[in-house]
């Protein structure tokens, strides 16, 4: 008997964070049915409407946006109508294309689309990156068939029995590199016999890493270490500006890395911001980190993902307000501690979650059966 058509809607984004998990998701659902028809949902204006398109999907946009803070401003009347509007949108977009499943990632557009996936009577399936939960995956999970999670204790957000702990799906082709540590630091132009430090403030950059290496330059110059620092787009002009007339052969200032997988395998130690996706990726690459939460998230999410791993000795942190004094002592210090480096690696490592992209596909395909 041949299997009818696959239909399934993926919804959610905003920031990378969401995006790369639902694309691998995707990718794991048409490596195991290559029939299968996926249609993503997106808010319009936000970064999944150019993502999704270039990993090769076709999204539809929703006219929704987030709450604006705190909830009685006057703009919220407007917010709450395009919700309302898109919800409408969701729906028909819905009807028309059929889908036996539909699956949240979380982010704006997840709450509108699966909440009318939920009316219509369609199975829902969320999948939470964050050890602290979001605010569209708690309010759709008592709808939802399943939740996928990448931490434990998440039974304080969502129902115990609904929970599966899957970890997050990562990017493929970091896991599937093949160069030598070696190779990786002399394709940065650097020496494989010294220590390198990879700082990477995610795609856009993050101030407080920036200024903490900026307050540091003579450290990082005298300290035998090898320093490559991703800025960011946003604020590579202003620190091109700042580093003029500075001469630090050990330091590589990049605006953006293209071949992260590369990267990681140069880094020894890498110095990040706590988001879940890069958590999940140094867990299963087994890297050395030092976290710097972002302040500037919902619930703080960043720091409890960043303690998740400080309380089973996984990972260093340092608080985003200590960071311009603190953050380049301590890197160059733990860098250079062999038997620290070691350990870190070793207990990130018993913390990862394999396959994840692949499990939460079969239980994607089996809702839809």
């Amino acid at each position: 008997m041949e299997e009818k058509e696959l239909r399934v809607i993926i919804s959610g984004g905003g920031t990378g964070g969401h995006i790369f998990p639902a694309v691998s998701i995707a990718n794991a659902i048409k490596a195991l049915r290559p029939d299968a028809n996926i249609l993503f949902i997106g808010a319009e204006g936000r970064m999944e409407m150019q993502r999704v398109p270039a990993a090769g999907y076709d999204i539809k946009g929703l006219p929704i946006r987030g709450f604006l803070r705190p909830l009685w401003k006057p703009g919220n009347i407007g917010v709450a109508i395009d919700y309302l509007k898109s919800k409408w949108l969701a729906k028909k977009i819905l009807r028309n294309f059929k889908p036996q499943v539909a699956v949240g990632v979380g982010g704006y557009a997840s709450s509108a689309a699966l909440g009318a996936a939920n009316s219509l009577g369609i199975p829902t399936l969320l999948q939470e990156q964050n050890s602290y939960a979001g605010l569209a995956n708690k309010t759709l999970a008592s709808k939802a068939k399943k939740i996928c999670v990448a931490y434990e204790g998440m039974e304080r957000f969502f129902p115990g029995q609904k929970i599966m702990l899957t970890g997050n799906p990562v990017r493929q082709q970091l896991l599937d590199s093949s160069i030598s540590h070696e190779d990786a630091v002399r394709s940065l132009g650097f020496n494989p016999e010294q220590k390198t430090v990879l700082i990477v403030g995610g795609s856009l950059g993050a101030r407080t890493l920036n200024e903490s290496v900026l307050a540091h330059l003579n450290e990082i110059k005298e300290s035998g270490i090898q320093f490559v620092w991703q800025t960011g787009k946003y604020y590579s002009a202003e620190i091109n500006e700042r580093m003029k007339g500075q001469d630090i052969s050990n330091l590589k200032v990049t605006d953006f890395i293209s071949d992260m997988a590369a990267a990681y395998k140069a880094a020894d130690l890498v110095v990040s911001r706590a988001g879940a996706g890069s958590i999940s990726e140094f867990c299963l690459l087994g890297k050395a980190v030092i976290l710097v939460p972002s302040p500037n998230v919902a619930e703080d999410h960043q720091t409890k993902n960043a303690l998740a791993l400080v309380n089973k000795q996984a990972a260093l942190y340092v608080k985003d307000s200590e960071a311009a004094k603190l953050l380049l002592p301590l890197t160059i210090d733990t860098v250079k501690d062999d038997a620290k480096l070691q350990s870190l690696s070793a207990n990130i490592l018993k913390m990862a979650l394999p396959d994840s992209a692949e499990i939460i596909a079969k239980e994607v395909i089996k809702l839809a059966n």
